[in-house]
């Protein structure tokens, strides 16, 4: 049996991957780049867009580097290669900040005003016991979405933009284990803001004593105050108020299980309860306008802004103009380009042609001083 490389020469190997090592899973599955645009978003925004790298791990990319060079056309361009998806763009104005969803490569762009956002940091602090863990983020969120049954065009374009930013799933074969976070969607039909809110799920045993519970779990109890281990079961466990989990009485967050998880007590055909923890981020959408193409192409829905069909049909006319401008430009210059390059080579063989001719002459002047002495 080979000996466990460990170390650099572990590394090493994984770094020789071959070119192909991702399943065909992992390339069907959305991926989607999350980044600033703007010179200067300040260190809340910044923040703000590692929390969002959290929430779309792993098919994300969570150090992604971006300089001020960095235009949309440069992620584009590398989109297909590395299987990229979707853009979501944070950029900050004096009026407010601004969230953009990209459909690669076509569009369609869905722009945003955050009206509210909290950090993770601060949402898993004011929790008595928070749940985070870096395993949960192995797996990708499973989303929910509620009040999203309007016929409306832009909501049936929101929900399918935040539909395809995730995975999949399907009931039939997926594994229970793998879910581990889920991203709640919930349309406000008043005001029509978005509330986004992340979770973690943890699976519970339910329908048992606590004390039965604790040491299902694991968890070794305080035996010190009992003479015999039916004291602890009858009196259950001796569970302090904090330990009391009082909401896996609901019947609405209680399941029966199809599968045997990995945690302790979660067997099959078994009742346990839904526990979910919010670990942020926090936000508030609003939607500002939804523009046809990647964030130049005709605005399919606005929601301050309402035109006529008259002022509808003579902004086609200019945006078609403009696009007829610009692709004659782009052929003048390619003419041009393509003009100075055959003057460049021409001059070039006139200007070797011509040394050519001078080292000729220069050879037979030096011929006839040999003859002449």
């Amino acid at each position: 049996m080979g000996r466990k490389q460990r170390g650099r020469a572990a590394r090493n190997a994984r770094r020789k991957l071959p070119p192909n090592f991702e399943s065909e899973e992992v390339k069907r599955a959305p991926h989607v780049l999350v980044f600033k645009r703007g010179v200067t978003v300040g260190n809340n925004v910044k923040e703000l867009i590692k929390d969002m790298r959290r929430v779309m791990e792993p098919f994300t990319a969570p150090n992604l580097k971006v300089s001020r060079k960095n235009a949309l056309k440069d992620f584009i361009a590398i989109s297909g290669h590395f299987h990229v998806t979707h853009l979501m763009t944070f950029s900050k104005t004096q009026l407010s900040t601004y969230m953009r969803l990209i459909r690669v490569p076509r569009g369609p762009t869905l722009n945003f005003r955050i009206r509210r956002f909290t950090h993770s940091r601060d949402i898993v602090s004011a929790l008595k016991h928070p749940q985070t863990f870096p395993k949960q983020f192995e797996y990708a969120p499973l989303l929910v979405m509620n009040g999203f049954q309007d016929d409306s065009i832009h909501i049936k374009l929101i929900a399918t933009m935040f539909q395809n930013m995730f995975p999949s799933i399907n009931v039939t074969n997926v594994d229970l284990s793998t879910i581990k976070r889920c991203v709640l969607l919930s349309l406000d039909p008043v005001n029509g803001f978005i509330e986004f809110r992340h979770y973690n799920i943890k699976i519970v045993p339910s329908g048992i004593s606590r004390a039965a519970k604790k040491l299902l779990q694991g968890k070794v109890p305080d035996l010190s105050r009992f003479n015999d281990i039916s004291d602890f079961m009858y009196r259950e466990g001796n569970a302090s108020e904090s330990e009391d989990e009082s909401t896996g009485n609901n019947d609405e967050n209680e399941v029966i299980l199809s599968q045997q998880l990995r945690s302790r007590g979660n067997l099959k055909a078994n009742q346990s309860a839904i526990r979910l923890t919010e670990i942020g981020p926090r936000m508030t959408l609003e939607l500002v306008k939804i523009e046809e193409g990647l964030c130049d192409g005709e605005v399919l829905y606005h929601t301050h802004i309402s035109k006529t069909p008259e002022e509808i049909t003579e902004l086609r006319k200019r945006n078609t103009d403009k696009k007829r401008l610009k692709e004659q430009r782009k052929r003048e210059q390619e003419e041009n380009v393509k003009r100075k390059q055959d003057k460049k080579k021409t001059t070039q063989k006139s200007s070797s042609k011509q040394n050519d001719e001078n080292m000729i002459e220069s050879s037979s002047d030096n011929n006839d001083n040999d003859s002449d002495e």
